[in-house]
């Protein structure tokens, strides 16, 4: 420890000015033993500072740094855990708590004890030491001369802390007589004895000085005495004088607290005034309703623009004082009851006459439509028309009415609707109803001939006159619903009979004629061409562009006019629409509750589910139709569906048109799949004849249109993966239809009907390059080749038989171990018989054969396919190969013989030729 305690001085305090007093080996409770040392340390310049300093040896073990040091001052309690036991753990309490582990016990004595001892030389506020002993409290311990290292600094060595404190520093002004003195003798330094000597004579003759000047002050001291009597005598007259000011300023200070209740009285007087006024000017300001707001409310003009911004500057101001946050006490007014009252009215009034006056305007704005509408279909029905005609008139107009001056002319009571659903939402709730009942009704019409002039369109045919000799006439009719609509007893819902029956009427002439249409017999794909179905997807496409702009604008009026919101997520989903007649709004929220913000977004889903409800079933009609005509027209639905249900969902997932063009997109979709199962139903049906040839099967040409017409549909759309799934299937169901047909064949070889159609197959995947299709283009490929050579081998044969018949025999006897040169020693197998069979066969008789063989092949291939050609040169080669194996053995096995084929290879590819180009 000595060695450690002259290293940590000579390194890290003394470069410091810092003396080292007390060291103690410590390491952290509770966690790993990191040892360190905690030492006690003090300044060698003054003002002396004392503190505690952490030091520990560096990561690499050669040195130790400083890590932390603590101000003494800081330290407020010591914990030696145990003032009777020997305990080696200890606390200091700083900032915060540190708790120590001591090497040893005596250590920890030894610096707790120097820690004391610091605190009670250099510090004015004591450390509170906890668990200490007394006896170890009033030990002073003992530095040792190691503990700094000789020669160093004298001031630190030599003696022990007792001298520490016995030491008791010089001020200033002593240190600067001293000096002075010094100066004065010269032998101060030099003879120290002698200095002090001299010093000691000089305090003696001082000491008697000092005596003799105190007996003399006696004669002094005696005049001071009489003084202070005197003085005393004073000081009992000014009392006396200053009790009679006192009796006298008794009576002042009464009058005086009089005065000032007084004015405590008048200011809290005037408070309460201040204050009462205050009251009054609030309910004045906030609870007073101009009288131009008034007759606004009472007589305004809803009809007009400036009579509509009046009423609805008043409206928004009756609110405001309706609404005003009366303060404690302010509802106990009669005034306020009053003022309350008439407010209520006001209130009560105006939305009654607001709530009529819109269900008026609901009502104009519904026959305006409907004159329009009548005036759109009543030239039809006047007699004498050529129907074709007009048809074909009334089938160029293949557009939806616009509303945007209905709502331009509603949105300017977009405000008050907005107050009438703060401040009665009953009222507002019934206007909501009559609106959706009203809209629906016209929509019902309005779309209902839209999509029947769409269906002419397609059909091209149409059964109108039944339809429009059972329309009434277009007076009469718009009279009679005038009258049903207004009504005698002017409730808001008193048209809704007349309505409903009118409805009755118009809907029952349309499904007649939907019906009509729809009863029309099955076309077959064939009988249309590209054209028609262009024609048919410009129509699909014209009626979803139609309907999408149509359900976004009244659904933004709506929101906008009904003051809704539209545009969050709806948690949930929701298929089929309330009952909205039979008050589901108002069973969900009492009258004058408004609604929440979720079920705000719900009530518009509802209202356009009520106003569209004919949208959802008309499409399903229409591609109903479409299917009906083309089976093949699913493609163009399902893509221009998928389109439009994606445009729709990236504006507002959830809503009225996204919902309802899903729900058609599952009716397009399941007719796609339903055309893909009677495809491949109908490839499963295929009947083959039994006296012609097969070809090319009537369900791969069918499937090439297919494909070529869908890439051209499905380029760049959405729904890819659908056509891809379809793709599949079909394509399986290809491949397995044409393997059972060929195996049913009798009048077509079988390798004929796969190689053909397989060639089909692979040209078709080939030429559109369908990505998904990719293994089956490799396998159509492969089932071609292969079939391709089984039919060359089985129709060629041998068509040299006998000789073929020869060399087999050659080959099995040199597969029995005979040497290929010794073979023609065999009787069988010798030269001459050899040359016999040769003779058999000259060049003549083989180009017979071969003209054969090219007729035979001629009558199993189709022409559509064109492959005469390949198999007859894949024959050609198949021939050559036989020569050459045949040529090969006679050089083998009949060497030197000079024995060759009467025809040569040339021979074979001139008679090839010439027979190839004879037919």
């Amino acid at each position: 420890m000595t060695a450690i305690k002259h290293a940590l001085q000579r390194d890290i305090f003394t470069p410091n000015d810092e003396r080292l007093l007390s060291i103690v080996n410590v390491c952290k409770a509770g966690k790993k033993k990191k040892n360190c040392f905690l030492c006690a340390t003090v300044t060698t310049e003054r003002p002396v500072q004392v503190k505690v300093v952490k030091v520990k040896k560096s990561d690499k073990g050669d040195f130790y740094k400083r890590q932390i040091a603590w101000a003494l001052r800081d330290l407020a309690v010591v914990d030696a855990k145990d003032a009777i036991k020997e305990n080696p753990e200890f606390d200091l309490h700083f900032e915060k708590i540190y708790k120590w582990v001591a090497s040893s016990t005596a250590e920890k004595n030894a610096f707790i004890s120097c820690i004391w001892k610091l605190n009670q030389r250099y510090l004015r506020k004591k450390i509170d030491f906890v668990n200490v002993s007394s006896q170890l409290l009033e030990e002073l311990p003992k530095v040792t001369e190691e503990s700094v290292p000789s020669g160093e600094n004298q001031s630190v060595t030599g003696g022990d802390e007792e001298a520490v404190d016995e030491y008791q520093e010089l001020n200033a002004r002593e240190e600067q007589d001293i000096e002075i003195m010094m100066e004065g003798c010269e032998y101060a330094i030099s003879n120290a004895e002698a200095f002090a000597e001299k010093l000691s004579r000089e305090l003696q003759v001082l000491d008697g000085a000092n005596i003799q000047s105190i007996m003399a002050s006696e004669k002094q001291v005696n005049i001071l005495m009489k003084l202070l009597d005197e003085a005393l005598k004073e000081v009992d007259q000014i009392e006396l004088k200053l009790s009679s000011y006192e009796e006298m300023l008794q009576s002042v200070k009464e009058q005086m607290d009089q005065i000032s209740e007084s004015n405590h009285l008048i200011h809290l007087s005037n408070t309460n005034n201040v204050k009462l006024l205050s009251e009054i000017e609030f309910l004045v300001n906030h609870m007073d309703l101009a009288k131009g707001h008034i007759k606004a409310l009472q007589e305004g003009d809803l009809a007009s623009s400036r009579g509509i911004e009046a009423c609805t500057n008043a409206a928004d101001a009756l609110l405001q004082c309706m609404n005003v946050a009366l303060r404690p006490g302010h509802d106990m007014l009669l005034a306020v009851k009053q003022q309350q009252q008439r407010f209520s009215d006001l209130r009560e009034h105006f939305a009654r006459r607001l709530a009529s006056h819109l269900n008026n305007v609901f009502v104009q704005q519904f026959t305006q439509a409907l004159l329009q509408l009548y005036n759109r279909s009543y030239f039809l029905s006047v007699p004498g028309h050529d129907q074709s005609s007009t048809l074909a008139q009334h089938s160029v107009e293949l557009t939806l009415p616009n509303h945007h001056p209905f709502h331009r002319d509603l949105l300017r009571y977009a405000k008050l609707m907005e107050w009438l659903k703060s401040t009665d939402y009953g009222k507002y709730e019934g206007l909501t109803k009559n609106y959706m009942d009203y809209l629906s009704r016209l929509y019902e019409r309005e779309i209902k001939d839209f999509f029947e002039v769409a269906k002419i369109k397609m059909t091209g045919t149409t059964k109108e006159s039944k339809k429009f000799a059972t329309l009434p006439r277009k007076e009469s009719a718009v009279k009679q619903e005038t009258e049903s609509l207004h009504g005698s007893s002017g409730k808001l819902t008193g048209s809704t009979s007349s309505l409903n029956k009118l409805s009755v009427q118009s809907s029952g002439n349309r499904r007649s004629q939907s019906s009509s249409l729809l009863d029309m017999g099955n076309m077959s794909a064939s009988d249309l061409d590209v054209a028609d179905r262009t024609k048919f997807d410009k129509i699909f496409e014209q009626v979803l562009s139609e309907l999408e702009p149509l359900c976004l604008a009244e659904q933004d009026f709506i929101s906008k006019f009904f003051k809704l919101q539209q545009h969050q997520s709806i948690s949930g989903t929701m298929t089929e629409a309330e009952d909205l007649d039979g008050g589901t709004l108002s069973r969900q929220h009492n009258s004058g509750t408004p609604l929440p913000v979720s079920s705000e977004r719900d009530m518009i889903r509802q209202m356009m589910i009520k106003i569209f409800r004919c949208i959802e079933p008309e499409l399903n009609n229409l591609i109903a139709l479409g299917d009906k005509i083309d089976s093949f027209n699913s493609l163009y639905m399902l893509v221009k569906m998928s389109h439009h249900v994606w445009t729709a969902q990236n504006v507002d997932p959830a809503s009225f048109l996204s919902t309802t063009l899903g729900n058609v997109l599952v009716t397009v979709k399941r007719n796609f799949d339903k055309c893909i199962s009677n495809q491949i139903r109908q490839m499963e049906e295929v009947k083959i004849s039994k006296k012609s040839k097969v070809g090319i099967l009537p369900f791969v040409a069918e499937f090439e249109e297919f494909a070529g017409l869908a890439e051209s549909i499905f380029k760049n759309a959405e729904r890819r993966g659908d056509l891809d799934k379809a793709y599949t299937k079909l394509i399986r169901g290809v491949f397995v239809n044409v393997e059972k047909v060929a195996n049913e064949s009798q009048k077509t070889p079988r390798d004929v009907v796969m190689m053909e159609n397989f060639h089909h197959i692979f040209a078709t995947l080939s030429r559109l390059k369908i990505s998904c299709l990719e293994a089956e283009k490799k396998e159509a490929k492969q089932k071609y080749t292969d079939h391709l050579q089984s039919y060359v081998i089985y129709s060629l044969g041998q068509p040299l038989e006998k000789l073929n018949h020869f060399f087999e025999g050659v080959e099995a006897r040199v597969a029995q171990g005979i040497r290929e040169e010794e073979v023609s020693y065999q009787l069988a197998f010798n030269k001459q018989e050899l040359r016999k069979v040769i003779k058999e066969y000259p060049g003549k008789e083989v180009k017979k054969g071969l003209d054969n063989l090219y007729k035979k092949v001629d009558k199993h291939l189709c022409e559509e396919e064109n492959l005469l050609q390949v198999v007859w040169h894949s024959m050609q080669d198949e021939f050559i190969r036989q020569y050459k194996h045949f040529e090969g053995l006679i050089a083998r096995c009949y060497p030197g013989s000079g024995i060759t084929m009467e025809f040569t290879i040339q021979d074979i590819l001139d008679y090839c030729s010439s027979i190839a180009q004879s037919h």
